[in-house]
Order: C-alpha cells, then structure tokens, then sequence
C-alpha cells in the first residue's frame, strides 16, 4: 500500500454554502497539508470509486483514513480540528454527555441541512436535489 500524505481525507458537499465554508476556513488552518478535500458535488467525483453510495456521502460527513479505515459525522470534525492544530480544544467533545450530546446535534443538522441551505425542490419528508437526480432524506 502507498504511503498517503495526509492524515485524513475528508468529503465534503462543495454545493452546500455551510459546508463550504467551514472548509474554506480549514483549508487556510492547514498550514501543513495534513488534510485532503474532495469535493462530492464535483461532476468528476464518482461515490462508487470509493466503496458507497452518492447518498451515503450525502448523508453524513466521511473521511478515509490513511488505511483506508473511515470515520462519520462528529468524528470527522474532530479529527479536522485536530489536524489543524486544534486538539487541545477537541478532547472536550469526547466527554461522555457532551459527545452524545454532538452526535445527536449533529445528525438533526445532517439530516436538515439540504433543507435549511435552500437546496431541496420540495418540503416534504424526502429532499430532491435541485442538481442531482438522486433522492436524500432531509
């Protein structure tokens, strides 16, 4: 196996402006490359290239690891942050209580955030993506 330069890979959705914020904003924290961004709305960017499906990485956050091991949601963040050189303000959220607590924040915003950045067809229980032909729960 190849040695990877980065200590994670991180997907992201370049079409939602939240998202593409908070990695603008990493991107310029990552003074050392230790992080890999690929875009999952980039037409390029193929989901089964990468052993799962367009609505799983739509779904939640994901990030492969070196080994190719990947972690979700909360995790991924963390590992962001401290990547970038803030561990030291990470470890609180692996407290019990408070990393329950993320977690389930974080999967009420994943689960919402098509709706809440504008980018749904339709209100219902379903998100049809103005871009795309799959379907995601929002």
């Amino acid at each position: 196996m190849q040695t990877k330069w980065y200590e994670l890979e991180a997907f992201y959705d370049g079409a939602c402006p939240l998202c593409l914020r908070e990695v603008r904003l990493l991107k310029r924290l990552d003074r050392q490359n230790r992080i890999l961004f690929t875009d999952i709305s980039s037409p390029g960017f193929r989901a089964e290239e990468n052993g799962k499906t367009q609505q799983q990485f739509m779904q939640e956050m994901h990030a492969r690891l070196p080994d190719g091991s990947w972690v979700t949601g909360v995790e991924v963040f963390r590992r962001l942050y401290s990547a970038v050189g803030f561990g030291c303000l990470v470890w609180p959220s692996r407290l019990p209580g408070i990393s329950h607590g993320l977690d389930y924040l974080y999967q009420v915003f994943a689960k919402k955030r098509l709706s809440l950045t504008g980018r749904c067809r339709n209100q219902d229980s379903h998100c049809t993506l103005s871009s795309q032909k799959s379907e995601v729960n929002s």
